[in-house]
């Protein structure tokens, strides 16, 4: 077995063994506004329920690791002390996933990971439409655990409403946990699928993906597509150019003939069958070579 003492692994190594070994973990897709009234929004998997009276949620936005700067969400919360925690399900975790980029401040992530805002009830951060749970929370306490990479922040929250999905309920009004199909986090890349088991995000760029708002307009509305798709495709650093298209495509008997059909849905469907293999370079070059 080995065995270690926590100051003798650099935070990079300590916080790979900590989310690895504590896990799955809950995520808070956490919604808040800064001074400007500027929306931000992003995920964290240092969060749980802590009480049910009063409703008691906490989440913890980490100082990151690698330069010791702190996160849009714990700056907003310490200036407005308002968030609206998001549940996070499997028809969203793709969106969610690109929402977490290290998007300048004043970019809206909302925009960018092509998730829908709407208005609170009683405080002023939007929330995640398309979430099937919303809690609308004050922030009642801050707690700072250490001023070094990867030290977390309590952010202590009371829910002051909740919002749920009638689609999710079952014959007696509660949440069915197999309609609601939460995911939660765990090491690495991967995810938990509450109702399937384990599979794998891949992590957004270190640089800054496209956003699903730079998505054209013939491939957001195809109905072949869902939000998961589209988080997919917005992941990308920059689309392909027509040189390397035109290879892709003279390279690939099967996309050569889905093209040469004109049916624009064959099209979209040979796209996602690349995007289920997580091959969103290749869905983009069969989608732009219909241009």
């Amino acid at each position: 077995m080995l065995s270690f003492e926590p100051h003798t692994l650099s935070p990079a190594q300590l916080q790979g063994y900590l989310q690895s070994a504590v896990a799955p973990r809950p995520i808070a897709f956490a919604s808040t506004i800064d001074e400007k009234g500027r929306p931000n929004l992003s995920p964290f998997s240092f969060f749980n329920v802590f009480s049910s009276n009063p409703p008691i949620l906490v989440f913890s936005p980490a100082r990151r690791v690698r330069d010791n700067t702190t996160k849009h969400t714990l700056e907003n919360c310490h200036a407005t002390k308002q968030v609206v925690i998001n549940v996070v399900n499997y028809d969203i975790v793709q969106q969610m996933s690109l929402s977490s980029t290290e998007y300048p401040d004043g970019v809206n992530e909302f925009i960018k990971s092509g998730l829908t805002m709407m208005p609170s009830d009683i405080i002023k951060p939007y929330r995640v439409a398309e979430s099937p749970v919303q809690m609308e929370c004050k922030v009642n306490e801050i707690i700072a655990l250490g001023d070094k990479g990867g030290a977390g922040n309590l952010i202590i929250c009371e829910v002051v409403k909740i919002h749920i999905h009638e689609n999710i309920l079952n014959d007696k009004g509660m949440i069915d946990q197999n309609k609601i199909d939460l995911v939660s986090r765990l090491g690495g890349n991967w995810y938990s699928r509450s109702n399937q088991g384990l599979f794998e995000v891949e992590k957004p760029l270190s640089t800054l993906g496209i956003g699903v708002d730079a998505i054209p307009e013939f491939i957001r509305e195809s109905k072949v597509f869902d939000g998961n798709d589209l988080g997919k495709l917005g992941n990308i650093e920059a689309l392909p150019s027509e040189e390397e298209i035109t290879i892709f495509v003279q390279n690939n008997i099967a996309v050569k003939a889905v093209l040469s059909s004109d049916d624009v849905e064959k099209v979209h469907l040979k796209a996602k069958e690349y995007l289920n293999q997580n091959e969103a370079l290749s869905a983009w070059k069969v989608l732009l070579a219909k241009l």
